[in-house]
């Protein structure tokens, strides 16, 4: 079944782009990037900015937007049975070229798990000036570390935002 990514959370002010492989089936159905309640991603970004959780989607996007982060997927469609990155066929690559040209403040990609980033390199061709950093997935599929193990990995995004980009 082929399946399309969701439109970009990106504006003139992003200079951290979080990138995933593809949404899940929850995410899709929803229209809401990491929809599914397995997935550690937006307990892990409300913790590592020491922010108070929220299940509202409209505080989530309002989290990574005071962050200057924005999210997509690597692949703009793809064939998958389910929600496994393993199982994609298919695939068909976001426009980066465009979207570097459009939003020029980008300095940072994390790649949120090696599925993610092992497309994009497969593809296309990393821009200079921008640093690509690999983190584990946040997925429940991904038992390989603990809750904390990846909240350890993931505050490399939080410490590159207030590090570099003081306002």
């Amino acid at each position: 079944m082929l399946k399309k990514a969701l439109q970009p959370l990106i504006d003139n002010a992003t200079v951290i782009l979080i990138m995933g492989t593809m949404a899940g089936e929850q995410s899709i159905a929803k229209q809401e990037y990491y929809a599914n309640k397995g997935n550690l991603f937006w307990k892990i970004m409300f913790a590592i900015f020491k922010e108070e959780f929220s299940t509202s989607y409209e505080d989530r996007k309002a989290l990574v937007k005071k962050y200057n982060i924005g999210l997509w997927n690597v692949l703009k469609s793809c064939k998958r049975e389910g929600s496994s990155d393993a199982k994609i066929t298919e695939e068909i690559l976001n426009d980066f070229e465009s979207l570097h040209k459009q939003f020029p403040n980008i300095k940072y990609v994390f790649f949120e798990s090696k599925a993610a980033a092992k497309y994009f390199h497969k593809h296309t061709i990393p821009q200079e000036g921008i640093t690509y950093i690999t983190l584990p997935s946040t997925s429940g599929l991904n038992a390989g570390l603990t809750k904390a193990e990846k909240m350890e990995q993931w505050k490399v995004v939080s410490q590159v935002r207030l590090s570099k980009h003081q306002d």
